[in-house]
C-alpha cells in the first residue's frame, strides 16, 4: 500500500501535515474531506530499502478463526452499547491476545483515525478479512446498524468454522488409514519380501518353481528395491505436479468439476455448496446489499468453480429482469428445494429468513452424509490392508506348502 504525505487546512485555516497509507492520491482526498479538511499538497512518499527484519518472518501472519469471531462479537457489543467505533476498536487492539489480529487491528485504528471508514479500511487485509465480511460491515455502516450485522457475520463464522471441523474430524481416521496401508505396503516390499524370497530361493535351490502369486510379489518388490530412487521421486513429482495444476484457474475448474461426478463424494459437494450459498446469500441480502452484488460476493464464497460460474450467470439473468427463483430452478445444480424456497422468499419478501431455513436443513444433510461416507471408508481400509497382508501371506504359504511336500 503506498504512502503519502499530505498538507491540508481547516475551516478556520489551521494548517495540518501528516502520513497515511491509501490506495491513490484520490482516495487521500476524500479521506481529508471526510474530516473537513481541505487538501494543500499530496506527496506520495518512496519507499525506503531497509535491511531484512528476521523478527518479523516469525510473527504469526493469520488470524485464528476463533479469534475472529470473538473480536467480531465482542465489537458488536460494544457498538450496540453505544460506545465510540474508534473507541471500541482502540480498546480491541489493546486487549487482544492473538498477535496477527493485534497488528491488523492497529491498522484499522489508523485508517480510521485517518477518515477511513471501517469497511474500506478492513478491505486492505483479505486475508482476514473476506468479501462478505467487509461487504456486510459496509452495508452495516451506510444502513446505520453495524452492530446487529456484526452479530449475522459472527453467527456465519461460527456456522463455516463448525463445518470445516466436521468435514477434517470425519476424515482424520480414514486419513491415517491409507497412510498407514501406503507406509506399510512400501515397507513389506523394500525389506520384508526381498528376504522371504531369498529364504525360498535358498530352501527350493535356484531352479526352484515358484507360484505365480509369489513372483509377482516378488517381482513388484524387485522394481521397487532396484529403482527406489526413481519411483519415490516421480511420485513426489507427480504429486506436486497435480498440487500446482489444480491451483491453476483451468486446473481448479476441471478438478471441481470431477469431485461433482464421483459418487458419494459428489453429494457432499453439493450439500456444502448448496448451504454454503444459502446461508451467505441470506447473509448479504438481511445486510441490505443490493441482489447482483450479493450474488457476485456469494458465488466466490460457494467453494466450487462449477457453482460460482452458476452464480454468476445467474446473476447476469437477475440482471436481464428474471426472478433469481426461476433461474435457479433451470440449473441442474440446484435440487428443487432451493428454486421453491426462493420464489416463496420472493413473493413474502423475506428471501434471508427462508434461506436460513434452507442452509440449516443442508447443514444437517451435509452432518449425515460426512458420517455415513466415513462409515463407509473406514471398513473398506481394512478390507484393503487385510487383503494386502493376505496376499503377501498367500505369496508366501503356497511356495512353502510345495517345497514341505517336495521334501517328503
Amino acid at each position: 500500500m503506498p504512502r503519502f504525505s499530505y498538507i491540508a487546512s481547516d475551516e478556520q485555516n489551521n494548517v495540518k501535515k501528516g502520513t497515511t497509507e491509501l490506495a491513490d492520491r484520490s482516495s487521500v482526498i476524500n479521506a481529508l474531506s471526510k474530516q473537513k479538511l481541505r487538501p494543500i499538497s499530496i506527496r506520495q512518499l518512496k519507499e525506503k530499502k531497509t535491511s531484512i527484519d528476521f523478527n518479523h518472518l516469525f510473527e504469526p501472519t493469520k488470524v485464528k478463526g476463533d479469534q475472529l469471531v470473538s473480536f467480531t462479537r465482542q465489537l458488536s457489543a460494544m457498538v450496540g452499547a453505544g460506545v465510540p467505533l474508534l473507541r471500541s476498536l482502540s480498546s480491541l487492539e489493546k486487549h487482544a491476545e492473538d498477535a496477527a489480529l493485534k497488528k491488523i487491528l492497529g491498522t484499522v485504528v489508523k485508517d480510521v483515525e485517518g477518515g477511513m471508514t471501517l469497511g474500506d479500511s478492513m478491505a486492505k487485509h483479505p486475508i482476514t478479512f473476506n468479501d462478505i465480511y467487509v461487504n456486510m460491515v459496509r452495508a452495516g455502516e451506510s444502513a446505520g446498524i453495524l452492530d446487529d450485522i456484526l452479530k449475522r457475520l459472527a453467527a456465519q463464522l461460527e456456522k463455516s468454522a463448525a463445518i470445516r471441523k466436521k468435514i477434517k474430524s470425519a476424515m482424520a481416521y480414514p486419513m491415517v488409514l491409507i497412510f498407514i496401508t501406503v507406509v506399510a505396503f512400501f515397507g513389506l516390499m523394500l525389506f520384508v519380501i526381498p528376504q522371504i524370497g531369498k529364504i525360498l530361493l535358498d530352501l527350493g535351490g535356484a531352479d526352484a518353481k515358484l507360484p505365480g502369486i509369489t513372483l509377482f510379489m516378488l517381482g513388484i518388490s524387485g522394481i521397487i528395491t532396484n529403482y527406489w530412487y526413481i519411483i519415490f521421486p516421480a511420485i513426489g513429482g507427480f504429486i506436486f505436479f497435480i498440487a500446482r495444476y489444480v491451483k491453476t484457474k483451468r486446473g481448479r475448474r476441471q478438478f471441481h468439476n470431477l469431485l461433482l461426478k464421483i459418487p458419494g463424494i459428489n453429494t457432499i459437494i453439493k450439500k456444502i455448496a448448496i448451504a454454503r450459498f444459502a446461508r451467505t446469500f441470506s447473509a448479504l441480502m438481511g445486510a441490505g446489499v443490493a441482489v447482483l452484488e450479493s450474488l457476485d460476493v456469494t458465488s466466490r464464497a460457494v467453494g466450487n468453480v462449477m457453482y460460482e460460474e452458476a452464480i454468476k450467470s445467474a446473476g447476469i439473468e437477475v440482471k436481464n429482469g428474471k426472478s433469481l427463483s426461476s433461474v435457479v430452478e433451470s440449473n441442474e445444480l440446484f435440487p428443487p428445494i432451493v428454486s421453491q424456497m426462493l420464489g416463496v422468499g420472493e413473493e413474502t419478501g423475506q428471501t434471508d429468513t427462508v434461506l436460513i431455513k434452507v442452509a440449516d436443513f443442508y447443514e444437517e444433510e451435509v452432518d449425515l452424509a460426512i458420517q455415513s461416507i466415513s462409515s463407509i471408508i473406514e471398513p473398506v481400509m481394512i478390507v484393503v490392508m487385510g487383503g494386502m497382508v493376505g496376499l503377501i501371506a498367500a505369496s508366501v504359504m503356497t511356495p512353502i506348502a510345495q517345497l514341505s511336500q517336495n521334501i517328503e
